[in-house]
């Protein structure tokens, strides 16, 4: 298992979600983290399991009770580019 490479702005979009749910809930907030932990653990384990998408970058979507998307890229290590929230503002973080 290969331990992926975060881009400083992906790091910055999980703190961000992080901290809109710990103002809603600590209960949440900590579920996402696990969200996020268990996305990471499953991209580290099989990069090449999910669909490549736009840009040659590849997409981990969360449970469904986490909107977000994790986005990396494969080059030869992984790079996790973005934490992106799937109903705001589609491929911004393209230019990372």
């Amino acid at each position: 298992m290969r331990e992926p490479r975060w881009h400083p702005e992906a790091v910055q979009d999980a703190e961000e979600a992080r901290m809109w749910y710990a103002e809603r809930s600590p209960l949440a907030a900590r579920g996402f983290l696990l969200a996020l932990r268990e996305a990471v653990a499953a991209v580290a384990a099989a990069p090449d399991r999910w669909p490549l998408g736009k840009r040659g970058c590849r997409r981990y979507l969360f449970p469904a009770r986490y909107p977000y998307t994790l986005v990396y890229w494969l080059s030869p290590d992984i790079e996790i580019v973005a934490v992106a929230h799937q109903k705001r503002r589609p491929s911004y973080w393209a230019h990372r």
